[in-house]
């Protein structure tokens, strides 16, 4: 199984603090949860020099919190880095509903294996309301910069993930186009019309793209995984960058994953649906 770890982190400003709140007036428990968004913001892992200095905390202070945080799962370890730890996203998760936390654990698989077949980063989304919740998330040594962290939310109308979603929710689609579009880049599809089209493309081939869209840079190919009523339960994507990611070219790729991920949950949520006592006869 791959390694997922990028080999560069991003600079970040230092965090603020709360307003007429001192570094040295914070409680420990406020500093702990400032570390969590911290890492958070981050797409992969960070040292403890580093995220002291971000957070103008002491190497010592963070150091012995972070390895509270470890002992309670929130926070994973990676030789002398560290990254948000599994046990957070279960508990975000929770807050969308139990299919969020299906999906993460029975697409998993899926997941692996459009990593193994392209080497580029790929997601697994749901929507939630007119944004898009990332369920699951993996990548190499080359990912592009994204905004995509397990857990989050973006707006969906900007990514392709979104777009595979939004296309077959007409409701969801029109209270994005109504809640408005507002450009992210110069190429994100901030006219309705234009939104509407693309929508419609997308019902026909059963496949999005976001073309710079989110952020500068990033292009990806997005897939449904249709459920059993015909309607997506999620999305599966992979995200190149733009200088030499070409998404079509692993459209064929995506689509079978895309297919037998479908099989896999559509499976799962039967069982999880048969009455106490029946699952699995």
């Amino acid at each position: 199984m791959p390694v997922f770890s990028p080999s560069s982190h991003h600079p970040a400003p230092a965090a603020e603090c709360e307003p007429g709140t001192a570094p040295e007036q914070q409680t420990a428990v406020d500093k702990a949860l400032t570390l969590l968004k911290s890492l958070a913001e981050l797409d992969g892992e960070i040292g403890v020099s580093e995220l002291a200095r971000r957070n103008r905390m002491s190497k010592s202070t963070t150091f012995r919190l972070l390895g509270i945080l470890q002992r309670n799962d929130l926070v994973d370890r990676v030789g002398s880095d560290y990254r948000l730890g599994t046990q957070l996203f279960d508990i975000i998760a929770r807050g969308f509903g139990a299919d969020a936390l299906l999906l993460h654990e029975r697409l998993l698989p899926h997941l692996v294996d459009l990593y193994e077949l392209t080497h580029e980063t790929v997601h697994l989304a749901m929507l939630h309301g007119t944004d898009i919740v990332y369920v699951n998330k993996l990548h190499g040594h080359r990912a592009a910069r994204s905004p995509s962290r397990i857990g989050a939310c973006v707006p969906a109308y900007c990514t392709g993930v979104g777009k595979a979603l939004l296309a077959f929710d007409h409701d969801a689609a029109e209270a994005a186009i109504s809640a408005g579009l507002p450009a992210r880049t110069e190429y994100t599809l901030a006219d309705s019309d234009r939104f509407r089209a693309d929508l419609r493309r997308i019902r026909q081939e059963g496949i999005a793209y976001d073309r710079q869209e989110a952020v500068l840079g990033l292009t990806c190919v997005a897939v449904p995984v249709m459920g059993a009523a015909g309607r997506p339960v999620a999305a599966l994507s992979i995200a190149g960058s733009d200088r030499r990611f070409d998404p079509a070219r692993f459209a064929p790729a995506l689509r079978r994953v895309a297919f037998e991920a479908g099989r896999t949950i559509n499976a799962a949520m039967v069982r999880q649906a048969a009455p106490t006592g029946t699952a699995g006869l």
